[in-house]
């Protein structure tokens, strides 16, 4: 779950794995123009991309109460069992849609615990307890495994062979956290407390990477420069529930099903 910032006393807007990359989805699909290039094979990077949270569908349809909010778990605060779980399954579904998609959907998982391939300066797997770091270990090694094997189910088909091509993975794969982080800016944090964010290493192609800057402008309404979409305005949709802080009582799974959904919209317009 994402367990998005709140004013005092006002509900947070609580989004499912799911709905999020759903919505970073609708992004993808909307990038490229004359300086933003789009790398091949753009179908199945915008399937990856909308589904690469897919291994969530179970953890967040079963959401536990976090002791110290009152609310279901934050993404970053989900126990590691369970985050464990979502960084294998999320790769095992897109690898059934193609092998691309399982490559690119595992170099996410490992990436989440390894600074994301060096883009981030957050080690994840540093900061796990070491009793429990040998299971995470081997998890990440498994993954590692699962894209050696799948570049060559790629390179045995002369249709495929050139998508296995690190760079190309790269490209693709640094797209994927651009349109994940981009629908985190608005996801995590409500719109009074939204500051304008650099989005590093942004590829404009298989060589060259830019720098975005978003900057707030109004309420759920941000400025992206340089402009890397194909349409003058992009508005998107994202669902989600409001909760407020619960008792140690209350059955938190039931009461989340319960609430019923609505929606936030954020708009991106060229600065």
């Amino acid at each position: 779950m994402i367990v998005q910032t709140a004013s005092a006393g006002a509900p947070h807007f609580v989004v499912t794995q799911i709905d999020h990359a759903r919505m970073s989805g609708e992004l993808a699909a909307l990038f490229g123009n004359e300086q933003f290039a789009r790398p091949e094979p753009w179908d199945l990077i915008v399937y990856t991309i909308t589904h690469h949270d897919e291994g969530w569908a179970d953890v967040d349809a079963a959401p536990d109460r976090d002791p110290h909010t009152g609310l279901v778990y934050h993404l970053t605060k989900t126990p590691l069992d369970r985050l464990m779980i979502t960084s294998q399954q999320s790769p095992d579904f897109n690898e059934r849609h193609h092998p691309f998609c399982g490559i690119l959907s595992s170099m996410h998982s490992w990436g989440l615990y390894n600074g994301r391939y060096g883009l981030s300066d957050k080690i994840f797997i540093n900061a796990i307890d070491p009793a429990q770091r040998t299971a995470v270990q081997a998890m990440l090694d498994a993954e590692l495994r699962r894209q050696e094997r799948l570049k060559q189910t790629l390179r045995s088909n002369p249709v495929t062979a050139a998508w296995a091509e690190d760079g190309r993975l790269f490209w693709s794969y640094k797209l994927l956290q651009l349109f994940d982080t981009l629908a985190l800016f608005f996801q995590t944090t409500h719109a009074a407390a939204r500051v304008p964010t650099q989005f590093l290493h942004v590829p404009v192609n298989g060589v060259r990477d830019t720098t975005l800057t978003v900057t707030p402008v109004a309420s759920d309404v941000a400025t992206v420069a340089p402009w890397p979409f194909a349409t003058a305005q992009v508005t998107v949709c994202c669902r989600g529930r409001l909760m407020t802080p619960q008792p140690a009582e209350v059955d938190i799974a039931a009461l989340f099903a319960s609430l019923p959904l609505t929606e936030q919209w954020y708009t991106l317009i060229p600065a």
